[in-house]
């Protein structure tokens, strides 16, 4: 890891109504609307999704790099995230925000081990611990049988 501090920058543009498109050097540009709850299309990224997409993200390179360091083996991550949107004190926001991870790790594992690597993870995420809503983490630990494949 490079030495703190980091610096990221994005780019939006649009209009009156319409789609925006977010932009970042290096990557491919993000078409952006509001969600059809919010009266939006439906059809692009929305701000809540683009939200729940960016604590799911860090969830994952925050594993990956939690299970690297605590020598824990898993196969596979699947992560489904659910955010509540409703009004709190006179506010619309986020109020509940719900990961549920499915980890695939291989026969043998120690679920003890695992579960404290998930419950670092949660912890060390520094997108979820950068909001003010809290996080829940429901995990589900599947130990798989990994497949030889033939050569």
């Amino acid at each position: 890891m490079k030495p703190l501090p980091h610096r990221y920058e994005t780019r939006l543009t649009g209009g009156p109504s319409g789609y925006a498109h977010v932009s970042s050097a290096g990557v491919p540009v993000l078409r952006t609307a509001a969600p059809a709850d919010f009266d939006g299309p439906g059809d692009a990224w929305s701000p809540e999704q683009l939200l729940l997409a960016s604590v799911q993200s860090c969830y994952l390179f925050t594993l990956r790099a939690v299970a690297h360091a605590s020598q824990l083996e898993f196969l596979e991550l699947e992560l489904q995230a659910e955010g509540i949107v409703d009004r709190q004190a006179g506010v619309t926001r986020f109020t509940e925000l719900t990961l549920r991870p499915r980890l695939s790790v291989p026969p043998g594992t120690d679920p003890a081990h695992v579960q404290a690597v998930l419950d670092k993870t949660k912890r060390a995420c520094l997108v979820s611990a950068s909001l003010s809503t809290a996080v829940h983490v429901e995990p589900d630990i599947r130990v798989v049988a990994m497949v030889a494949t033939g050569g």
